[in-house]
């Protein structure tokens, strides 16, 4: 069954983290195969929660392009380089491929052969020397084994094509002559007393008692083959290991988890028609013909607490949405198909889930129900926030009773943890809770931090604001806000570049808005400071 990646936004919180988890445990429940992931390092308050219930933090996810491994390649297709010329050819033959790898005995690609070279090599290749196997050439020549020394067979063949005499008086056998030959019964015992490498008879003659006991005295390899001797010597040399003809530098290969764009890219350059792959071992998995990109199996993912193309994963649009679960507003994401798409306006992407879960009749585990609630508490500020609904205060009441623990307390210990900016740089700061949005073309940024200890960052207000407006600048933000929420006192201090004054002023209905102003009573991203630039940007 193909894997689903579950997933929140790239700059993941307690709730789209807990949430992807969530998701995850109830839809292998229900039998699928799923893997909760992260687009990004998850914050101090979401490990403060993933440590407190014992939960491993989930493997990050860089993105779901398509890759060579996404596609239906000729998988398993290469020979072992000490297989004979001929079971190349045969092999490449039967599966109508043109080009094949060549791997060594632990798979390590180590070239590459193609049609093209067996037929140089049979009309300008070496015709006098063969470096095989013994099996290499029983196979080859359909041959039985008379005499076996040497698995490995390296010489220099001669064909008994002169009358005895003259072949005995001018032709010099050594310890690595291979002859071919009939039923020459003297040149054979003069290759038998000799001791050649191997003697290959032909036409399927027998070997006299007396000549094979001298070969046998002499570690005289033989092979005996029904073909005849013109055949044999037409088609020894594809007896030789198909590694001596292949190509072995320069080859363009590709490793499995490449982008499918470089592929193109690379292929449409060179115009080869297939490419051997690899793996990062350097193991050959098979072949790519550029006919096989058509076959491709895009990577399935269920989207969790976002459905917007600039919150989601790079090479989203390579990927086949199969199911989103949000609270936010209806965003930019589009799909060819139906699928699930569960909306909600309620405090809590878990909130939705915990639904899921009684709507199948799943049990929740204690862990599944901490997180839930971490969730939950994190994203209403513990039920403070207006996105807070009467559904959400339920859920919490019930997921209370599983855990047995006072929600208020864990809420604020949970919040402490991740107010701590300790070790953090501002722009880590700024960006820990961070989404960007496009209104009516132009591109905005809102952060937001929640704080139980405000003036550790108002009081260095003016290095934030400077690195706000140089963010902007580089980046070309129309508006870029940062909000300090404080958490005690429900509301938000605000930090924004300088060129979004009038739109903030408008927004928020205030006359002079400033750097550090406090907006007694807002608290949500998605309910109160996005609608607020929006209605102030359409205004406009």
């Amino acid at each position: 069954m193909d894997k689903t990646f579950i997933f929140g936004h790239k700059k993941p919180d307690t709730d789209s983290v807990t949430s992807a988890i969530n998701l995850s445990y109830l839809k292998n429940k229900l039998g699928y195969n799923t893997v909760p992931v992260v687009l990004g390092e998850i914050n101090n308050e979401t490990k403060f929660v993933l440590d407190y219930f014992k939960v491993k933090v989930p493997h990050y996810l860089n993105d779901v392009k398509l890759q060579i491994k996404d596609i239906n390649f000729q998988k398993d297709y290469f020979i072992n380089k000490k297989e004979s010329i001929y079971n190349g050819y045969l092999y490449m033959n039967k599966n109508i491929i043109s080009t094949l790898p060549i791997v060594d005995d632990n798979k390590k690609f180590v070239g590459m052969v193609s049609m093209k070279d067996i037929a140089k090599d049979q009309v300008s290749g070496n015709m006098y020397n063969l470096d095989t196997s013994y099996q290499n050439i029983i196979d080859t020549l359909n041959g039985n084994q008379i005499l076996k020394y040497d698995d490995e067979i390296k010489g220099h063949m001669i064909v008994a094509s002169f009358k005895s005499t003259t072949f005995i008086e001018n032709i010099k056998i050594t310890k690595d002559t291979i002859l071919i030959v009939g039923d020459r019964h003297s040149i054979i015992e003069y290759a038998a007393s000799e001791g050649a490498k191997l003697i290959i008879i032909t036409g399927g003659r027998d070997i006299k008692d007396d000549h094979l006991q001298l070969a046998k005295n002499n570690h005289v390899n033989i092979i005996k083959t029904s073909y005849d001797t013109f055949k044999v010597s037409k088609i020894i040399n594809l007896c030789n290991y198909i590694f001596s003809i292949a190509i072995k530098n320069d080859i363009i290969c590709f490793n499995e988890n490449e982008d499918i764009n470089d592929f193109i890219s690379i292929s449409n350059k060179y115009k080869y028609s297939s490419y051997p792959i690899i793996n990062k071992k350097e193991e050959c998995l098979g072949i790519l013909r550029v006919s096989d990109i058509v076959n491709k199996k895009r990577k399935k993912v269920i989207l969790v607490d976002h459905n917007e193309y600039e919150q989601s994963v790079d090479g989203l649009d390579e990927a086949e949405i199969v199911e989103i679960v949000d609270h936010h507003k209806i965003g930019s994401i589009s799909t060819s198909l139906p699928i699930s798409f569960r909306n909600m306006p309620v405090g809590s992407t878990n909130t939705i889930i915990y639904n899921i879960y009684r709507e199948n009749n799943i049990d929740i585990p204690y862990e599944t129900a901490g997180l839930m609630l971490s969730g939950i508490i994190s994203d209403t500020l513990l039920l403070t926030s207006p996105t807070t609904t009467n559904i959400d205060k339920a859920v919490v009441d019930d997921l209370i009773n599983i855990l047995n623990i006072d929600y208020i307390d864990y809420g604020k210990e949970m919040f402490k943890a991740g107010s701590s900016l300790k070790g953090k740089t501002k722009e880590q700061i700024m960006y820990g809770d961070f989404k960007n949005f496009t209104i009516d073309n132009k591109k905005v940024g809102v952060g937001q931090i929640n704080s139980m200890n405000i003036n550790e960052i108002l009081d260095e207000k003016n290095d934030y604001v400077k690195l706000i407006n140089d963010i902007a600048k580089q980046n070309d933000y129309y508006v870029f806000t940062f909000f300090i929420t404080d958490i005690l006192d429900g509301g938000s201090y605000i930090l924004f570049n300088d060129n979004s004054k009038d739109i903030l002023d408008n927004g928020f209905d205030v006359s002079n808005i400033y750097q550090g102003y406090y907006l007694k009573g807002l608290v949500s991203r998605k309910k109160q400071f996005i609608p607020a630039i929006m209605r102030a940007m359409e205004k406009r």
